[in-house]
Protein backbone atom coordinates (compact mmCIF):
# COMPACT_ATOMS: atom_id res chain seq x y z
CA UNK A 1 0.00 0.00 0.00
CA UNK A 2 1.14 3.46 -0.73
CA UNK A 3 1.44 6.65 1.66
CA UNK A 4 -1.24 8.75 0.88
CA UNK A 5 -1.51 12.19 2.40
CA UNK A 6 -4.92 12.34 2.02
CA UNK A 7 -27.03 5.85 23.54
CA UNK A 8 -29.50 6.63 20.81
CA UNK A 9 -32.84 9.37 21.66
CA UNK A 10 -36.05 9.50 20.11
CA UNK A 11 -36.71 12.71 21.21
CA UNK A 12 -37.36 15.39 18.34
CA UNK A 13 -35.63 18.40 20.32
CA UNK A 14 -32.19 16.12 21.23
CA UNK A 15 -30.89 13.21 20.12
CA UNK A 16 -27.22 12.68 18.89
CA UNK A 17 -27.40 11.13 15.94
CA UNK A 18 -28.51 7.21 14.74
CA UNK A 19 -26.56 4.31 16.04
CA UNK A 20 -23.71 3.25 13.85
CA UNK A 21 -23.35 7.21 12.51
CA UNK A 22 -19.85 6.73 12.57
CA UNK A 23 -19.49 3.18 11.55
CA UNK A 24 -21.67 4.52 8.12
CA UNK A 25 -18.85 7.35 7.30
CA UNK A 26 -15.99 4.74 7.87
CA UNK A 27 -18.10 2.45 5.35
CA UNK A 28 -18.95 4.43 3.10
CA UNK A 29 -15.08 6.00 2.87
CA UNK A 30 -14.24 2.12 2.55
CA UNK A 31 -16.08 1.99 -0.73
CA UNK A 32 -14.19 5.23 -2.34
CA UNK A 33 -11.00 4.17 -0.95
CA UNK A 34 -9.57 2.34 -4.56
CA UNK A 35 -10.85 5.73 -6.21
CA UNK A 36 -8.96 7.87 -3.94
CA UNK A 37 -5.76 5.97 -4.59
CA UNK A 38 -5.54 8.41 -7.77
CA UNK A 39 -5.45 6.69 -10.84
CA UNK A 40 -8.39 4.78 -10.23
CA UNK A 41 -10.80 8.43 -9.41
CA UNK A 42 -10.59 7.81 -13.39
CA UNK A 43 -10.72 4.17 -13.58
CA UNK A 44 -13.60 4.09 -15.85
CA UNK A 45 -12.00 6.35 -17.80
CA UNK A 46 -8.61 4.43 -17.98
CA UNK A 47 -10.03 1.69 -19.33
CA UNK A 48 -12.83 3.87 -21.65
CA UNK A 49 -10.06 6.42 -23.02
CA UNK A 50 -7.41 4.04 -23.51
CA UNK A 51 -8.99 3.22 -26.51
CA UNK A 52 -9.84 7.07 -28.23
CA UNK A 53 -6.52 7.40 -29.90
CA UNK A 54 -6.95 5.68 -32.96
CA UNK A 55 -10.58 6.19 -33.28
CA UNK A 56 -12.82 8.53 -34.15
CA UNK A 57 -16.89 8.95 -32.77
CA UNK A 58 -18.80 6.82 -34.63
CA UNK A 59 -21.33 8.07 -36.95
CA UNK A 60 -24.38 6.98 -34.95
CA UNK A 61 -23.03 9.08 -31.62
CA UNK A 62 -21.75 12.02 -33.85
CA UNK A 63 -25.44 12.34 -35.29
CA UNK A 64 -26.57 12.37 -31.88
CA UNK A 65 -24.17 14.71 -30.38
CA UNK A 66 -24.83 17.05 -33.35
CA UNK A 67 -28.84 17.00 -32.60
CA UNK A 68 -28.57 17.53 -28.85
CA UNK A 69 -29.40 20.94 -27.50
CA UNK A 70 -26.55 23.01 -26.56
CA UNK A 71 -28.06 23.31 -22.88
CA UNK A 72 -25.37 22.53 -20.04
CA UNK A 73 -26.38 20.73 -16.20
CA UNK A 74 -24.48 21.62 -13.63
CA UNK A 75 -25.34 19.28 -10.68
CA UNK A 76 -23.82 20.81 -7.28
CA UNK A 77 -23.80 18.24 -4.52
CA UNK A 78 -24.42 20.00 -0.87
CA UNK A 79 -22.61 17.08 1.00
CA UNK A 80 -23.55 15.83 4.21
CA UNK A 81 -27.49 16.98 3.84
CA UNK A 82 -28.41 20.91 4.15
CA UNK A 83 -30.69 22.22 6.67
CA UNK A 84 -33.68 23.72 4.44
CA UNK A 85 -35.05 25.55 6.78
CA UNK A 86 -31.75 27.48 7.50
CA UNK A 87 -31.86 27.77 3.05
CA UNK A 88 -35.51 29.06 3.02
CA UNK A 89 -37.06 30.61 5.47
CA UNK A 90 -40.68 30.37 6.13
CA UNK A 91 -41.71 33.72 6.82
CA UNK A 92 -45.51 32.55 7.08
CA UNK A 93 -44.68 30.04 9.68
CA UNK A 94 -41.56 31.98 10.89
CA UNK A 95 -42.77 31.70 14.82
CA UNK A 96 -43.30 27.92 14.68
CA UNK A 97 -39.60 27.95 13.43
CA UNK A 98 -37.72 30.42 15.62
CA UNK A 99 -39.87 28.27 18.89
CA UNK A 100 -38.56 25.54 17.45
CA UNK A 101 -34.73 26.70 17.43
CA UNK A 102 -34.45 29.11 20.12
CA UNK A 103 -30.76 29.00 19.72
CA UNK A 104 -30.32 28.65 16.33
CA UNK A 105 -32.89 30.20 14.36
CA UNK A 106 -32.13 33.59 11.98
CA UNK A 107 -33.19 36.57 13.26
CA UNK A 108 -35.68 38.51 11.58
CA UNK A 109 -33.47 41.01 11.21
CA UNK A 110 -30.96 38.68 9.30
CA UNK A 111 -33.57 37.19 6.56
CA UNK A 112 -33.55 38.93 3.14
CA UNK A 113 -37.17 39.10 2.64
CA UNK A 114 -37.85 37.69 -1.27
CA UNK A 115 -41.69 37.11 -1.32
CA UNK A 116 -44.37 38.11 1.03
CA UNK A 117 -43.91 34.16 2.53
CA UNK A 118 -40.53 33.64 2.31
CA UNK A 119 -36.65 34.97 2.44
CA UNK A 120 -33.09 33.54 2.43
CA UNK A 121 -30.37 34.27 5.30
CA UNK A 122 -28.74 37.57 4.95
CA UNK A 123 -25.30 35.60 4.44
CA UNK A 124 -27.33 34.36 0.77
CA UNK A 125 -27.54 38.33 -0.15
CA UNK A 126 -25.40 37.70 -2.83
CA UNK A 127 -28.32 35.83 -4.63
CA UNK A 128 -30.62 38.95 -4.25
CA UNK A 129 -29.43 40.30 -7.48
CA UNK A 130 -30.04 36.86 -9.17
CA UNK A 131 -33.70 36.74 -7.64
CA UNK A 132 -33.83 40.12 -8.91
CA UNK A 133 -32.72 39.32 -12.59
CA UNK A 134 -34.97 36.12 -12.57
CA UNK A 135 -32.18 33.74 -12.16
CA UNK A 136 -32.95 31.94 -8.82
CA UNK A 137 -36.09 29.23 -8.31
CA UNK A 138 -36.35 27.07 -4.93
CA UNK A 139 -38.35 24.19 -4.88
CA UNK A 140 -39.93 23.29 -1.58
CA UNK A 141 -40.00 19.92 0.42
CA UNK A 142 -38.27 17.79 -1.99
CA UNK A 143 -38.04 14.07 -0.94
CA UNK A 144 -39.43 11.49 -2.00
CA UNK A 145 -41.43 8.25 0.44
CA UNK A 146 -40.04 6.09 3.16
CA UNK A 147 -36.43 8.83 2.62
CA UNK A 148 -33.43 7.18 4.27
CA UNK A 149 -31.50 9.32 7.25
CA UNK A 150 -28.34 7.54 6.43
CA UNK A 151 -25.78 9.15 4.46
CA UNK A 152 -24.65 6.47 2.29
CA UNK A 153 -27.88 5.10 1.44
CA UNK A 154 -29.69 9.05 1.08
CA UNK A 155 -26.65 9.63 -1.34
CA UNK A 156 -27.30 6.28 -3.20
CA UNK A 157 -30.98 6.95 -3.53
CA UNK A 158 -30.82 10.55 -5.04
CA UNK A 159 -28.05 8.99 -7.44
CA UNK A 160 -29.70 5.64 -8.57
CA UNK A 161 -33.23 7.27 -7.85
CA UNK A 162 -34.01 2.90 -6.59
CA UNK A 163 -36.30 3.56 -3.83
CA UNK A 164 -35.85 -0.11 -2.97
CA UNK A 165 -32.38 0.92 -2.00
CA UNK A 166 -31.26 -0.07 1.79
CA UNK A 167 -28.56 -0.35 4.03
CA UNK A 168 -25.16 -1.03 1.28
CA UNK A 169 -27.03 -2.62 -1.42
CA UNK A 170 -28.98 -1.19 -3.90
CA UNK A 171 -29.11 -0.44 -8.03
CA UNK A 172 -25.33 0.25 -9.13
CA UNK A 173 -26.14 2.77 -11.77
CA UNK A 174 -27.25 6.64 -11.94
CA UNK A 175 -29.98 8.34 -13.84
CA UNK A 176 -26.92 10.22 -15.55
CA UNK A 177 -25.26 7.14 -16.38
CA UNK A 178 -28.02 5.74 -17.65
CA UNK A 179 -28.75 8.73 -19.80
CA UNK A 180 -25.26 8.24 -21.32
CA UNK A 181 -25.35 4.39 -21.79
CA UNK A 182 -28.53 4.90 -23.84
CA UNK A 183 -26.90 7.91 -26.34
CA UNK A 184 -23.42 5.93 -26.38
CA UNK A 185 -24.25 2.54 -26.54
CA UNK A 186 -20.15 2.10 -27.84
CA UNK A 187 -18.90 4.09 -25.77
CA UNK A 188 -16.10 1.21 -24.30
CA UNK A 189 -15.00 1.50 -28.10
CA UNK A 190 -15.94 5.06 -28.96
CA UNK A 191 -16.39 7.77 -26.11
CA UNK A 192 -17.75 10.68 -27.75
CA UNK A 193 -14.94 13.49 -28.70
CA UNK A 194 -15.13 15.50 -25.39
CA UNK A 195 -16.59 13.96 -22.03
CA UNK A 196 -19.43 13.58 -21.80
CA UNK A 197 -19.66 14.56 -18.24
CA UNK A 198 -17.08 15.83 -15.79
CA UNK A 199 -17.08 15.27 -11.73
CA UNK A 200 -15.32 16.88 -9.39
CA UNK A 201 -15.45 15.04 -6.19
CA UNK A 202 -14.78 11.29 -6.35
CA UNK A 203 -16.77 10.03 -3.10
CA UNK A 204 -18.94 6.89 -3.44
CA UNK A 205 -21.48 8.54 -5.81
CA UNK A 206 -23.14 6.66 -9.00
CA UNK A 207 -25.01 9.42 -10.51
CA UNK A 208 -22.46 9.08 -14.06
CA UNK A 209 -22.42 5.28 -13.64
CA UNK A 210 -23.34 3.02 -16.01
CA UNK A 211 -23.44 -0.49 -16.45
CA UNK A 212 -19.97 -0.56 -18.44
CA UNK A 213 -18.94 1.96 -16.89
CA UNK A 214 -18.74 5.63 -15.50
CA UNK A 215 -19.19 7.95 -17.82
CA UNK A 216 -17.84 10.88 -16.30
CA UNK A 217 -14.01 12.02 -16.54
CA UNK A 218 -13.85 12.00 -12.34
CA UNK A 219 -11.09 14.00 -10.53
CA UNK A 220 -10.62 13.51 -6.74
CA UNK A 221 -10.34 17.18 -6.24
CA UNK A 222 -10.25 20.70 -8.05
CA UNK A 223 -6.49 20.87 -7.63
CA UNK A 224 -6.80 17.71 -9.88
CA UNK A 225 -8.75 18.71 -12.59
CA UNK A 226 -6.75 22.15 -12.30
CA UNK A 227 -3.53 20.55 -13.27
CA UNK A 228 -5.17 18.66 -15.71
CA UNK A 229 -6.26 21.64 -16.93
CA UNK A 230 -3.42 23.98 -17.27
CA UNK A 231 -0.98 21.21 -18.13
CA UNK A 232 -3.03 18.61 -20.61
CA UNK A 233 -1.55 15.96 -18.17
CA UNK A 234 -3.39 13.61 -15.99
CA UNK A 235 -0.44 12.26 -13.83
CA UNK A 236 2.69 13.45 -12.42
CA UNK A 237 4.94 10.83 -13.03
CA UNK A 238 8.46 12.28 -12.05
CA UNK A 239 7.55 13.97 -9.19
CA UNK A 240 5.12 10.89 -7.74
CA UNK A 241 5.48 9.60 -4.26
CA UNK A 242 6.48 5.69 -5.61
CA UNK A 243 9.66 5.29 -3.66
CA UNK A 244 6.42 3.81 -0.88
CA UNK A 245 4.61 1.48 -2.61
CA UNK A 246 4.68 -1.57 -2.73
CA UNK A 247 3.33 -1.74 -6.20
CA UNK A 248 5.31 1.08 -7.53
CA UNK A 249 6.30 0.47 -10.73
CA UNK A 250 2.93 -1.29 -11.79
CA UNK A 251 1.59 1.76 -10.65
CA UNK A 252 3.66 4.21 -12.36
CA UNK A 253 3.67 2.30 -15.66
CA UNK A 254 -0.57 2.34 -14.71
CA UNK A 255 -0.41 5.91 -14.89
CA UNK A 256 2.28 6.16 -17.67
CA UNK A 257 -0.30 4.89 -19.86
CA UNK A 258 -3.10 6.89 -18.70
CA UNK A 259 -1.34 10.22 -19.76
CA UNK A 260 -0.20 8.29 -22.87
CA UNK A 261 -3.69 7.78 -23.88
CA UNK A 262 -5.92 10.05 -21.97
CA UNK A 263 -6.67 12.38 -24.75
CA UNK A 264 -9.74 14.31 -22.76
CA UNK A 265 -7.13 15.69 -20.91
CA UNK A 266 -5.23 17.51 -23.84
CA UNK A 267 -9.36 18.70 -25.50
CA UNK A 268 -9.77 19.85 -21.07
CA UNK A 269 -6.48 21.45 -21.90
CA UNK A 270 -7.16 23.07 -24.84
CA UNK A 271 -10.39 24.64 -24.04
CA UNK A 272 -9.25 25.80 -20.68
CA UNK A 273 -6.68 27.79 -22.69
CA UNK A 274 -9.28 29.05 -24.89
CA UNK A 275 -11.70 30.32 -22.30
CA UNK A 276 -10.94 33.12 -20.02
CA UNK A 277 -12.22 34.37 -16.63
CA UNK A 278 -13.47 37.55 -16.51
CA UNK A 279 -15.02 38.24 -12.46
CA UNK A 280 -12.23 37.70 -9.96
CA UNK A 281 -13.45 34.54 -7.34
CA UNK A 282 -13.11 34.08 -3.75
CA UNK A 283 -10.03 32.09 -3.01
CA UNK A 284 -11.85 28.83 -1.88
CA UNK A 285 -12.53 25.34 -3.31
CA UNK A 286 -15.92 26.09 -4.20
CA UNK A 287 -15.25 29.02 -6.16
CA UNK A 288 -12.28 27.65 -8.00
CA UNK A 289 -14.71 24.49 -8.88
CA UNK A 290 -17.28 27.66 -10.41
CA UNK A 291 -14.18 29.35 -12.03
CA UNK A 292 -12.57 26.53 -13.70
CA UNK A 293 -15.98 25.62 -15.09
CA UNK A 294 -16.72 28.71 -16.72
CA UNK A 295 -13.07 28.58 -18.31
CA UNK A 296 -14.07 25.33 -19.75
CA UNK A 297 -17.52 26.20 -20.82
CA UNK A 298 -16.37 29.68 -22.49
CA UNK A 299 -13.86 27.40 -24.22
CA UNK A 300 -16.60 25.44 -25.89
CA UNK A 301 -15.01 22.26 -24.23
CA UNK A 302 -18.55 20.30 -25.30
CA UNK A 303 -18.91 18.51 -22.46
CA UNK A 304 -23.03 18.29 -21.14
CA UNK A 305 -22.79 17.90 -17.49
CA UNK A 306 -20.84 18.78 -14.62
CA UNK A 307 -21.02 17.72 -11.50
CA UNK A 308 -18.91 19.87 -8.63
CA UNK A 309 -19.71 19.54 -4.50
CA UNK A 310 -19.47 21.24 -1.54
CA UNK A 311 -18.55 19.49 1.64
CA UNK A 312 -19.43 20.38 5.21
CA UNK A 313 -23.33 20.04 5.93
CA UNK A 314 -23.67 17.68 8.04
CA UNK A 315 -24.02 20.07 11.10
CA UNK A 316 -24.71 18.07 14.22
CA UNK A 317 -23.33 21.07 16.14
CA UNK A 318 -22.03 24.54 15.53
CA UNK A 319 -24.39 25.30 12.74
CA UNK A 320 -25.07 28.56 12.54
CA UNK A 321 -21.46 29.32 12.29
CA UNK A 322 -20.53 26.55 9.34
CA UNK A 323 -24.20 26.83 7.46
CA UNK A 324 -23.09 30.88 7.27
CA UNK A 325 -19.82 29.95 5.84
CA UNK A 326 -21.10 27.07 3.50
CA UNK A 327 -24.02 29.30 2.08
CA UNK A 328 -22.22 32.14 1.65
CA UNK A 329 -19.71 30.94 -0.42
CA UNK A 330 -21.79 29.27 -2.43
CA UNK A 331 -23.82 32.52 -3.22
CA UNK A 332 -21.05 34.60 -4.14
CA UNK A 333 -19.61 32.02 -6.42
CA UNK A 334 -22.88 31.51 -8.21
CA UNK A 335 -22.92 34.76 -8.70
CA UNK A 336 -19.60 35.67 -9.69
CA UNK A 337 -19.92 32.31 -12.18
CA UNK A 338 -23.05 33.73 -13.83
CA UNK A 339 -21.62 37.19 -14.26
CA UNK A 340 -18.60 35.99 -15.70
CA UNK A 341 -20.18 33.43 -18.27
CA UNK A 342 -23.03 36.24 -19.10
CA UNK A 343 -20.07 37.65 -20.98
CA UNK A 344 -20.04 35.62 -23.39
CA UNK A 345 -23.78 35.40 -23.71
CA UNK A 346 -23.75 31.33 -22.24
CA UNK A 347 -25.95 32.38 -18.82
CA UNK A 348 -28.78 31.08 -20.34
CA UNK A 349 -27.71 27.81 -21.50
CA UNK A 350 -26.06 26.99 -17.98
CA UNK A 351 -28.48 25.19 -15.29
CA UNK A 352 -27.36 24.62 -12.29
CA UNK A 353 -29.44 23.11 -9.50
CA UNK A 354 -28.01 21.62 -6.20
CA UNK A 355 -29.11 18.34 -4.02
CA UNK A 356 -28.25 17.01 -1.05
CA UNK A 357 -28.85 13.44 0.28
CA UNK A 358 -31.15 14.35 3.17
CA UNK A 359 -32.35 17.46 4.81
CA UNK A 360 -32.67 18.11 8.49
CA UNK A 361 -34.86 18.30 11.37
CA UNK A 362 -37.28 21.17 12.19
CA UNK A 363 -36.12 20.90 16.16
CA UNK A 364 -32.21 21.94 17.53
CA UNK A 365 -30.22 19.23 19.08
CA UNK A 366 -28.66 19.95 22.31
CA UNK A 367 -25.40 20.72 20.63
CA UNK A 368 -26.51 23.99 18.34
CA UNK A 369 -27.17 21.73 15.19
CA UNK A 370 -29.46 20.17 13.83
CA UNK A 371 -29.96 15.88 12.98
CA UNK A 372 -30.89 14.29 9.98
CA UNK A 373 -34.30 15.00 8.59
CA UNK A 374 -36.22 14.72 5.38
CA UNK A 375 -37.38 17.45 3.02
CA UNK A 376 -35.40 19.82 2.29
CA UNK A 377 -35.67 22.65 -0.91
CA UNK A 378 -33.76 21.93 -4.42
CA UNK A 379 -32.01 25.42 -5.69
CA UNK A 380 -32.13 26.49 -9.47
CA UNK A 381 -29.94 28.80 -10.88
CA UNK A 382 -29.61 30.57 -14.68
CA UNK A 383 -31.20 32.62 -17.06
CA UNK A 384 -32.93 30.03 -18.62
CA UNK A 385 -35.08 30.16 -15.56
CA UNK A 386 -36.94 33.21 -17.22
CA UNK A 387 -37.83 34.72 -13.68
CA UNK A 388 -37.48 33.82 -9.92
CA UNK A 389 -39.85 31.95 -8.03
CA UNK A 390 -40.82 29.84 -5.17
CA UNK A 391 -41.99 26.50 -6.55
CA UNK A 392 -44.48 23.71 -4.56
CA UNK A 393 -45.91 23.65 -1.30
CA UNK A 394 -43.62 24.45 1.17
CA UNK A 395 -43.92 21.47 4.27
CA UNK A 396 -46.20 22.49 7.43
CA UNK A 397 -43.69 22.62 10.32
CA UNK A 398 -46.90 22.47 12.40
CA UNK A 399 -47.28 19.04 11.08
CA UNK A 400 -43.74 17.23 11.70
CA UNK A 401 -43.77 13.22 12.37
CA UNK A 402 -42.89 12.04 15.47
CA UNK A 403 -39.19 12.81 15.39
CA UNK A 404 -39.20 16.06 14.21
CA UNK A 405 -38.76 15.45 10.24
CA UNK A 406 -40.76 17.76 7.58
CA UNK A 407 -42.67 15.60 5.07
CA UNK A 408 -41.79 15.88 1.81
CA UNK A 409 -44.23 17.75 -0.77
CA UNK A 410 -42.20 16.94 -4.22
CA UNK A 411 -40.38 13.61 -5.67
CA UNK A 412 -37.31 14.58 -6.23
CA UNK A 413 -37.31 12.20 -9.21
CA UNK A 414 -40.23 14.60 -10.90
CA UNK A 415 -37.13 17.70 -10.65
CA UNK A 416 -34.86 15.01 -12.51
CA UNK A 417 -37.51 14.34 -14.71
CA UNK A 418 -38.07 17.75 -15.84
CA UNK A 419 -34.44 18.72 -16.39
CA UNK A 420 -33.76 15.26 -18.46
CA UNK A 421 -36.86 15.89 -20.87
CA UNK A 422 -37.45 19.91 -20.47
CA UNK A 423 -33.39 21.49 -20.36
CA UNK A 424 -31.67 18.63 -22.21
CA UNK A 425 -34.12 18.03 -25.17
CA UNK A 426 -34.62 13.91 -23.66
CA UNK A 427 -37.60 12.21 -24.66
CA UNK A 428 -40.18 11.37 -22.36
CA UNK A 429 -40.02 7.60 -22.74
CA UNK A 430 -36.44 7.43 -22.36
CA UNK A 431 -36.42 9.75 -19.44
CA UNK A 432 -39.00 7.39 -17.52
CA UNK A 433 -36.23 4.75 -18.57
CA UNK A 434 -33.70 6.53 -16.81
CA UNK A 435 -36.10 6.83 -13.37
CA UNK A 436 -36.41 3.24 -13.85
CA UNK A 437 -40.12 3.33 -14.74
CA UNK A 438 -41.30 6.52 -12.65
CA UNK A 439 -43.59 7.99 -14.63
CA UNK A 440 -42.59 11.80 -13.44
CA UNK A 441 -44.74 14.68 -13.30
CA UNK A 442 -43.16 18.08 -15.37
CA UNK A 443 -42.95 21.00 -13.23
CA UNK A 444 -42.64 24.19 -14.68
CA UNK A 445 -39.22 25.95 -13.85
CA UNK A 446 -39.19 28.14 -16.68
CA UNK A 447 -38.01 25.92 -20.09
CA UNK A 448 -39.85 23.89 -22.17
CA UNK A 449 -37.82 21.27 -24.47
CA UNK A 450 -40.96 19.13 -24.97
CA UNK A 451 -43.71 20.84 -25.45
CA UNK A 452 -46.21 19.25 -23.02
CA UNK A 453 -48.74 21.15 -21.11
CA UNK A 454 -47.35 20.98 -17.42
CA UNK A 455 -50.12 21.66 -15.65
CA UNK A 456 -51.95 18.75 -17.74
CA UNK A 457 -49.42 16.34 -16.99
CA UNK A 458 -51.05 13.36 -14.20
CA UNK A 459 -48.81 12.03 -11.77
CA UNK A 460 -48.58 8.21 -11.98
CA UNK A 461 -46.37 5.91 -10.63
CA UNK A 462 -47.01 3.19 -12.65
CA UNK A 463 -44.44 1.66 -14.85
CA UNK A 464 -44.24 2.77 -18.58
CA UNK A 465 -46.05 0.18 -20.92
CA UNK A 466 -43.40 -1.68 -22.91
CA UNK A 467 -44.07 -2.71 -26.86
CA UNK A 468 -45.06 -6.12 -26.53
CA UNK A 469 -44.03 -7.13 -30.23
CA UNK A 470 -40.72 -6.65 -31.92
CA UNK A 471 -40.19 -4.44 -35.05
CA UNK A 472 -41.98 -6.03 -37.94
CA UNK A 473 -40.08 -7.61 -41.19
CA UNK A 474 -41.32 -4.24 -43.12
CA UNK A 475 -39.31 -2.10 -40.82
CA UNK A 476 -36.31 -0.56 -41.74
CA UNK A 477 -33.01 -2.77 -39.52
CA UNK A 478 -31.13 0.16 -40.13
CA UNK A 479 -33.44 2.27 -37.95
CA UNK A 480 -31.57 3.46 -34.60
CA UNK A 481 -34.56 2.80 -32.79
CA UNK A 482 -34.99 -0.78 -33.97
CA UNK A 483 -31.50 -1.57 -33.82
CA UNK A 484 -31.74 -0.95 -30.12
CA UNK A 485 -34.05 -3.84 -29.72
CA UNK A 486 -30.94 -6.02 -30.15
CA UNK A 487 -30.13 -7.67 -27.16
CA UNK A 488 -26.75 -9.11 -26.29
CA UNK A 489 -25.60 -10.36 -23.17
CA UNK A 490 -21.99 -12.04 -21.67
CA UNK A 491 -22.53 -15.00 -19.42
CA UNK A 492 -20.37 -17.68 -18.19
CA UNK A 493 -22.11 -21.04 -18.19
CA UNK A 494 -19.05 -22.55 -17.44
CA UNK A 495 -15.74 -22.02 -15.44
CA UNK A 496 -13.50 -21.61 -18.82
CA UNK A 497 -16.24 -20.74 -21.23
CA UNK A 498 -17.39 -17.40 -21.60
CA UNK A 499 -20.51 -16.85 -24.06
CA UNK A 500 -22.62 -14.18 -25.01
CA UNK A 501 -26.29 -14.58 -25.44
CA UNK A 502 -27.52 -12.71 -28.92
CA UNK A 503 -31.09 -12.21 -29.65
CA UNK A 504 -32.27 -10.30 -32.70
CA UNK A 505 -35.46 -9.55 -33.62
CA UNK A 506 -34.95 -9.80 -37.56
CA UNK A 507 -32.12 -10.81 -40.13
CA UNK A 508 -29.01 -8.77 -40.54
CA UNK A 509 -25.30 -9.13 -40.62
CA UNK A 510 -23.81 -9.48 -37.35
CA UNK A 511 -19.74 -8.68 -37.03
CA UNK A 512 -18.22 -9.12 -33.13
CA UNK A 513 -14.85 -8.14 -32.66
CA UNK A 514 -12.84 -8.51 -29.46
CA UNK A 515 -10.22 -5.91 -27.90
CA UNK A 516 -8.39 -5.81 -25.20
CA UNK A 517 -8.34 -3.27 -22.34
CA UNK A 518 -5.72 -1.34 -24.24
CA UNK A 519 -8.02 -0.91 -27.51
CA UNK A 520 -6.15 -3.39 -29.44
CA UNK A 521 -8.08 -6.05 -31.47
CA UNK A 522 -7.33 -9.34 -30.73
CA UNK A 523 -9.82 -10.92 -32.83
CA UNK A 524 -13.07 -11.39 -34.63
CA UNK A 525 -15.65 -13.37 -32.42
CA UNK A 526 -19.03 -13.60 -34.85
CA UNK A 527 -18.93 -12.34 -38.56
CA UNK A 528 -21.87 -14.09 -40.31
CA UNK A 529 -25.92 -13.05 -41.56
CA UNK A 530 -27.81 -14.43 -38.67
CA UNK A 531 -31.81 -14.73 -38.93
CA UNK A 532 -34.17 -13.56 -36.72
CA UNK A 533 -33.81 -15.70 -32.95
CA UNK A 534 -31.54 -16.12 -30.55
CA UNK A 535 -27.93 -17.88 -29.92
CA UNK A 536 -25.17 -18.55 -27.67
CA UNK A 537 -21.52 -17.72 -29.05
CA UNK A 538 -18.50 -19.35 -26.97
CA UNK A 539 -15.84 -16.98 -27.35
CA UNK A 540 -13.21 -19.01 -26.20
CA UNK A 541 -14.08 -21.38 -29.35
CA UNK A 542 -14.90 -18.75 -31.87
CA UNK A 543 -11.27 -17.30 -30.72
CA UNK A 544 -9.85 -21.01 -30.74
CA UNK A 545 -8.87 -20.63 -26.94
CA UNK A 546 -6.06 -18.31 -27.56
CA UNK A 547 -6.79 -15.55 -24.91
CA UNK A 548 -5.23 -14.87 -22.25
CA UNK A 549 -7.25 -14.42 -18.79
CA UNK A 550 -8.45 -11.24 -18.08
CA UNK A 551 -10.76 -8.31 -18.98
CA UNK A 552 -11.79 -7.78 -22.69
CA UNK A 553 -14.43 -5.61 -25.02
CA UNK A 554 -16.60 -6.55 -27.29
CA UNK A 555 -17.73 -4.61 -29.67
CA UNK A 556 -20.99 -5.92 -31.65
CA UNK A 557 -21.77 -4.19 -34.96
CA UNK A 558 -25.63 -4.59 -36.81
CA UNK A 559 -25.66 -2.27 -39.70
CA UNK A 560 -24.67 1.24 -38.78
CA UNK A 561 -25.27 1.07 -34.99
CA UNK A 562 -22.30 -0.05 -32.66
CA UNK A 563 -22.68 -1.53 -29.06
CA UNK A 564 -20.12 -2.51 -26.48
CA UNK A 565 -19.56 -4.44 -23.51
CA UNK A 566 -16.80 -5.81 -21.25
CA UNK A 567 -16.83 -9.91 -20.88
CA UNK A 568 -14.24 -11.43 -18.55
CA UNK A 569 -12.02 -14.11 -19.93
CA UNK A 570 -10.89 -16.83 -17.45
Amino acid sequence: MCDTHHTHDTSPHKGLEHEGHDLEHKTWSRRSFIQALGIAGSGSMLLGSSMVSASAPSPLTSAIAAAETDNILILIRLSGGNDGLSTVIPIQQYDTYANARPNIYIPESKVLKLTDDFGIPTYMGSLEPMWGEGQFKAVHGVGYEGQSLSHFTGSDIFANTDLTTTGFSGLNTGWMGRHFENIYPDYLITPPASPAAIQIGNLSNLVFQGEETNYAFVTNNIDQLEEIAETGVFYDIENAPFGDCMYGDQLKFLRGVANTTYEYAGIIHDAYERGQNQVEYQDNGFARQLALLARLIKGNLGTKVYMISLGGFDTHGNQPLAHERLMSNLSIALNNFYEDIAFTEQDDKVLSMTFSEFGRRIYENGSTGTDHGKAAPTLFFGSGLSGSAFVGEHPDLNSPNNRGNLEYTMDFRNLYGTVLAEWLCVPRADVEAHLLGYQYQAIDLGFNCSGETFDDIAMDNDPPTLPETPPSESEDPTDPEILNTVVHTPYYPTENAPHIHLEMPFAAHVDIQLYNILGQNVGTVFNEMMLEGSTEINIREQMRDTLSTGKYIYRIQVGEEKMSKSVMIM
